[in-house]
């Protein structure tokens, strides 16, 4: 294991040892349930260690669907325990030097505490997993000719395909996106998590997904993950085109745009060709708008610099929960969910279609599709 990975293992322990000792372990209930309580709560929290080493990856994609969600929310429920642990130790310790004597929380404050937390749990897994609504905005780009005001691009993204989000889901999403009537509809990134054998029948309703000037996807780095080749090739007999360093352009009357894609930045740990803006916008019309897709939004300011007017990207989840977007955004160049402008050029950042199924919640951050209805100046 790497040191990062050990590192991660390490906190989420310490994390499980908070609640399973500060939390569970002084709640007014008998002690065999007490200590099966406080086993469970350390079991789900260094549930990645077993996953790791019972399946291969830190991320649990071959468990039973109901098994992953009862994970999520179980952990979900961990780490909001633990911060609230550790508020509750602050307050303690202040009432007590207040009152000059050993202050203890009344038994109904940690059952207010666990009812509220399991209660944004399920919250956040329903929001999760389910089926997202369509986000409809309209971006303005200065050159865009007049015969392409109103074109509409229907963005996906993380969509992540695996037990947690099977065919039964996908087949729902692809009707709703078909029913956007959207001109082009664009994935940036993070299709799948498996392999191509694993996948295959979760993946077949997106060879359903229709736009009239096709459906086009880059990579995200989860496809490197796996078997990047392998995939690439099962997006191309879906009618996925995969845009890996490379551009079309589309027309509309006499009107040009240039639609370009990139690969992601993990992909030259794994043997592949790393993103290349240039060599994604050679050949372009130099008075065509050019709408970039990059699976991660940190590539911005480069795609900028390029000439691109629109790039669309995702990987951030949004930040995933309210309280998370500062952090995450710090990860990702400044940008985690919404419409940013960088430079000459817009970025949208989609929250994500789907969820990894290692820790799926959401809270405040709903999933998307994204219909981008273009607009000229």
């Amino acid at each position: 294991m790497s040191q990062q990975i050990l590192t991660f293992h390490a906190v989420t322990l310490c994390i499980g040892l908070i609640v399973a000792f500060r939390f569970v372990a002084r709640l007014p209930m008998a002690q065999v349930p007490r200590y099966l309580l406080m086993a469970l709560v350390l079991i789900v929290s260094v549930n990645r260690v077993f996953s790791q080493l019972l399946l291969g990856s830190m991320d649990p994609i071959e468990l039973p669907r109901p098994l992953i969600i009862a994970l999520s929310g179980m952990f979900a429920s961990i780490l909001m325990l633990a911060a609230s642990q550790v508020v509750l130790d602050l307050v303690t310790v202040l009432r007590s030097l207040d009152a000059r004597r050993l202050v203890r929380p009344a038994p109904w404050v940690r059952w207010t505490m666990a009812a509220a937390v399991l209660s944004m749990s399920a919250l956040g897994v329903n929001q999760a997993v389910r089926v997202p609504s369509v986000n409809v905005i309209e971006i303005t780009i200065d050159r865009l000719p007049g015969d392409l005001d109103g074109y509409r691009i229907l963005q996906l993204s993380d969509l992540h395909v695996s037990n947690l989000f099977p065919a039964r889901w996908v087949a729902e999403m692809v009707a709703v996106a078909n029913d956007q009537d959207a001109d082009l509809v664009a994935i940036t990134g993070d299709l799948v998590d498996g392999t191509p054998a694993a996948r295959q029948d979760d993946i077949a309703p997106l060879r359903l997904l229709r736009a009239p000037d096709g459906v086009y996807m880059v990579p995200g780095n989860h496809e490197y993950y796996f078997d990047y080749e392998g995939w690439m090739e099962a997006f191309a007999t879906l009618g996925l085109r995969p845009l890996a360093n490379s551009h079309v352009v589309l027309r509309r009357g006499s009107a040009e745009l240039g639609l370009a894609g990139v690969t992601d930045p993990v992909a030259g740990a794994h043997g592949q060709a790393g993103p290349d803006v240039r060599r994604a916008l050679a050949g372009i019309p130099n008075d065509a708008s050019v709408v970039l897709l990059a699976h991660q939004p940190r590539m911005a300011r480069r795609a900028a610099r390029a000439g691109v007017d629109l790039q669309l990207s995702g990987h951030t989840h949004g930040g995933m929960a309210i309280g998370l977007r500062r952090l995450v955004a710090s990860l990702n160049g400044g940008f985690v969910s919404g419409l940013y402008q960088v430079g000459d050029m817009q970025l949208h950042v989609s929250n994500g279609t789907g969820h990894t199924p290692g820790f799926a919640f959401r809270f405040g951050v709903p999933p998307q599709m994204t219909l981008i209805i273009l607009r000229s100046a």
